[in-house]
């Protein structure tokens, strides 16, 4: 058994659907043309129903992009800094292990022109036979 009497639930009709069913079904019955208008409607919700969901998936997308890239910047960020601090420290500890490097040098060079002095005037204070 069908059941002929199909309960129809109100829809509310814009405007601009209403005018164009009634110019596009002229002729036609009052009834075909209502439920038209509601086929119209549920598809124009469906529609933007859809276009926000798309939308909103769109936005979430973008902004997921845009996070992960920040994300990604500031890391590189972090990772830069830590490469020039260990560069910096890099510098540092060479430029100290030169700077002791240097003074022993210089300390050697001194003890051994202190040394060359010392046996100098030991030669020159020497007595001659």
């Amino acid at each position: 058994m069908t059941d002929n009497n199909v309960e129809s639930t109100v829809i509310e009709i814009s405007p601009q659907t209403n005018e164009m069913v009634e110019a596009e079904m002229v002729g036609e019955t009052d009834e075909l043309k209502r439920e038209t208008k509601a086929l119209i409607e549920a598809l124009k919700r469906r529609a933007q129903s859809e276009a926000e969901s798309a939308g909103t998936l769109t936005r979430e997308t973008y902004l997921n992009a845009v996070r992960q890239a920040r994300e990604a910047i500031e890391r590189e960020k972090l990772i830069e800094r830590d490469r020039l601090e260990n560069t910096w420290a890099s510098m540092q500890e060479e430029t100290e292990k030169n700077w002791h490097l240097l003074i022993k040098e210089i300390t050697d060079f001194s003890d051994r022109i202190q040394d060359a002095a010392k046996a100098a005037w030991e030669a020159f204070n020497a007595p001659r036979p």
